[in-house]
């Protein structure tokens, strides 16, 4: 085998160019390919980012203080119609709207002249009654008077012949017994000198003569016996015509005790009546002077002077009684605003409150809760609430009945997750955002909120920081979402 044939066996393939350039030519060509390929890529990610930058935002943490908003008015902490008490001419007016009374102050004098002319004759039926009393009381004491001395002149002749009949009684007893001793004594010697006499011992003269003794003894005997009768049958009618009398006298006594302190409480009860009446009169000329209840000042003038005006029940409460009522009356400021029953639990006393009222939208005034009204309000099918807030700054801006807005302002709430209001939608009942799927097609993602602020709303769960939720949709993504699983 030659060296030709070696070398064409050793070479076997044809013979060709050299193939450096176009190598180098294709690996230029594939570079500014695939560059080409990325610069477009990159435009097209970039022009996609920044539309996503454009409707979304992303998820951060910030603290919030709570606020409930509500709408309100400016009221009067006191507020009341002044009426007469009794119907009458309005004879002075003292105030004018505007003007600032203290409790007290004299507002208006009613027509008293025949009140006064009342008062008078009150006061003369007054003294009559009393002139009265004294009169009957002096004639009373005349009366007793008289009676007791009777009494004690018929006592003393009960008494004298109590202790003069029962002396006489026990000396004709005492005689009695004298008398009756003598004429036994007698009968004795009568019959001792009766054997005398028989025996002749003593004459019969002697002997008639104590016979004598005897007869007359018996009738000294009968004598004080009859005597002593007539004392006893005396005794019981004369002391009980004596009792008798001096009953009688006690019992006119006890009846003209009774019968004067009756006319007495009469007369004293006609001057309590007639000093009822003096009262009433009295009173009712000082309600003819009308005074201000407490401090504050007149914010409405209902009638001028020489009105008739007459009081009614409503004259004391409502502003449409100004026919009834002469002026009002108001003290203090507060704010009553109506809060939704949704966001009631959110409302504490003493929570501090901006007041924005319609007349000085640039200006924010301070105020605290005072009050929360324990019954709702019903209006139009909404559940409301009447808080009451004590005005702190703006008491000399802000007037009655003026409409403001109020802030309650709540608890802070430091680093809290965070998602614009806007973006939360809801899908089927459930609550949740729209967030960048697969090609950035918006896709539904449920999540639990919490307190919204303005246009800021808690996320409790469900987001995370830097997690980007659409605020909007673009024109052509506005199709149905696709749903997270």
């Amino acid at each position: 085998m030659t060296a030709s044939n070696l070398e064409k066996q050793s070479n076997p393939l044809p013979k060709q160019n050299n193939p450096l350039p176009w190598i180098f030519g294709a690996m230029i060509g594939g570079i500014i390919l695939i560059g080409g390929f990325a610069y477009v890529s990159l435009n097209r990610s970039n022009s996609t980012t920044a539309e996503i930058d454009k409707y979304t935002v992303p998820i951060t943490r910030k603290t919030i203080n709570l606020e409930i908003k509500a709408s309100g008015t400016v009221e009067p902490i006191q507020n009341v119609n002044i009426s007469p008490k009794n119907p009458g001419i309005l004879e002075r007016l003292l105030v004018d709207q505007g003007v600032i009374v203290k409790k007290g102050q004299p507002i208006a004098v009613m027509d008293n002249k025949q009140l006064y002319a009342q008062g008078i004759q009150a006061e003369a039926r007054l003294q009559e009654a009393q002139a009265s009393v004294q009169e009957a009381d002096l004639k009373l004491q005349g009366d007793l008077q008289v009676l007791s001395a009777q009494l004690a002149q018929a006592s003393a002749r009960l008494e004298e012949s109590r202790r003069r009949i029962p002396s006489q009684i026990e000396q004709t007893r005492a005689q009695l017994v004298e008398a009756q001793s003598k004429l036994k004594l007698a009968q004795v010697q009568l019959q001792r000198n009766e054997k005398l006499l028989q025996e002749g011992a003593i004459t019969a003269d002697q002997f008639d003569q104590l016979a004598n003794e005897v007869i007359v003894s018996q009738a000294n005997v009968q004598r004080i016996v009859r005597q002593l009768e007539e004392l006893q049958i005396t005794e019981d009618p004369e002391i009980k015509r004596l009792e008798a009398a001096v009953g009688e006298i006690k019992i006119s006594l006890e009846e003209r005790k009774v019968s004067g302190k009756a006319e007495i409480e009469k007369l004293k009860a006609n001057i309590k009546a007639v000093q009822a009446s003096l009262e009433i009169a009295k009173i009712q000329f000082q309600d003819t002077l009308i005074t201000a209840p407490f401090d504050g000042i007149i914010t409405q003038r209902f009638a001028t002077e020489g009105a008739f005006v007459t009081p009614t029940t409503s004259a004391s409460t409502t502003a449409s009684a100004t026919s009834s009522s002469i002026v009002a009356l108001a003290k203090g400021l507060e704010i009553v605003a109506k809060v939704p029953e949704i966001d009631l639990s959110q409302i504490k006393l003493g929570q501090p409150v901006q007041i924005i009222a319609d007349s000085y939208p640039n200006e924010v005034f301070k105020g605290v809760v005072k009050s929360i009204a324990p019954e709702a309000i019903v209006e139009q099918n909404v559940t409301s609430f009447e808080v009451k807030i004590a005005v702190i700054t703006g008491q000399d801006r802000l007037l009655s009945k003026m409409n403001v807005e109020v802030n309650f302002l709540g608890e802070k709430l430091d680093n809290i997750l965070v998602v614009p209001t806007v973006a939360i939608v809801t899908e089927e009942g459930k609550t949740g955002v729209m967030i960048p799927g697969e090609n950035n097609v918006p896709k539904f993602k449920p999540i639990t909120i919490g307190t919204s602020v303005d246009d800021t709303t808690e996320i409790l769960g469900g987001l995370s920081v830097g997690d980007r939720v659409f605020i909007d949709l673009p024109s052509d993504k506005n199709k149905k979402p696709t749903q997270e699983d």
